[in-house]
């Protein structure tokens, strides 16, 4: 199929794009570049600079490219960020995606996957996290992809449109190969922190809280690498063919790590020391976060082919001792 990736340029839709390459799809690529990095696109993959606002630019390239699906990744993402800015979230979040799905329906295209979150749930009742949990966001990042995932059940209700969202966890990892990774301005996750710090980017690592109640004090979370999640995405197209179907499905490992754990498996590969500055919690933070992912599996026939964190940060440190100044500095 035709496949519009909607910021297919940064770090989850560039390696979602390979893997629609692999599976013998044609994807596309929509991006406008502010967090995204054009060499993270595969040579020959056709790309358009638009913005989500233009959405005469978003219906001209759907109907060139005769779309049958849009995937959208095309979210801003940091939790802290929301908090101290959130119209930031609503327009970009919110309002942009609403345009695409506007544009969309005037271009007669009706199969939507989008990229959402655990944060939806916000401090879970229960863990494992199944779909069904109560989802109550505590902070703006998370309320955003709950308004979609609400405007999208909204849309399939009338028959207008049929969805997929992937409540993601912890995404992590790089491409196998190591020719594309994780590269965001600024650099909040745990992992390539870590490997910052071990490689002499950072002068140390700040490890935010070490009195929770877990087996060695620090949070513990579900690391779920990148392309099991790309493997997610293109399992779910033949779903899409009912109108008005919806689908929700959880995507972790379902094996939490802690932060130490994930700094050990740092100094694991990179056979060097992390230097770590013990600091109080942050405000929000639960405990633990990880994912049943048992529906996923049992409807979509998903396996993750990294089980552990060890393997997923091999794959990482592969990107980063190759790229250590990220796609710009190649």
């Amino acid at each position: 199929m035709n496949v519009l990736v909607v910021g297919g340029a940064g770090y989850i839709g560039s390696h979602c794009v390979r893997q629609l390459s692999e599976a013998g799809h044609h994807p596309v690529v929509l991006d406008n570049l502010v967090y995204g990095h054009r060499r993270a696109v595969a040579p020959g993959v056709p790309m358009y600079l638009v913005d989500l606002g233009d959405e005469a630019a978003v219906a001209d390239v759907l109907t060139r490219e005769k779309i049958d699906v849009v995937m959208h990744f095309a979210a801003f993402c940091y939790v802290g960020e929301s908090v101290t800015d959130p119209l930031k979230y609503y327009l970009n979040n919110v309002a942009a995606t609403l345009h695409l799905l506007h544009a969309m329906l005037g271009a007669g295209v009706t199969k939507f996957v989008f990229s959402s979150t655990c944060a939806t749930f916000g401090v879970p009742d229960k863990l494992p996290m199944a779909e069904d949990l109560p989802q109550a966001p505590i902070n703006p990042y998370g309320q955003t992809k709950l308004d979609i995932e609400r405007a999208l059940l909204a849309l399939a209700n009338v028959k207008k449109i049929s969805f997929a969202a992937f409540r993601y966890f912890n995404a992590a990892g790089a491409a196998e190969d190591g020719t594309i990774g994780e590269d965001h301005n600024p650099e909040t996750h745990l992992i390539p922190v870590a490997i910052d710090v071990a490689i002499g980017k950072r002068p140390h690592l700040e490890l935010f809280g070490t009195d929770y109640p877990t087996p060695d004090g620090t949070c513990l979370r579900d690391y779920v690498h990148v392309d099991d999640l790309s493997r997610a995405h293109i399992a779910v197209f033949d779903r899409l063919a009912v109108p008005g179907a919806a689908h929700f499905f959880n995507l972790g490992t379902g094996k939490p790590s802690s932060n130490r754990e994930v700094i050990r498996a740092v100094e694991k590969a990179t056979g060097k020391k992390v230097k770590v500055i013990e600091s109080p919690r942050r405000p929000g933070d639960p405990p633990a976060l990880y994912a049943d992912s048992a529906k996923a599996r049992g409807e979509l026939g998903w396996a993750v082919k990294f089980p552990d964190i060890d393997s997923i940060v091999a794959t990482a440190w592969n990107w980063h001792r190759s790229h250590p100044n990220g796609f710009e500095g190649r």
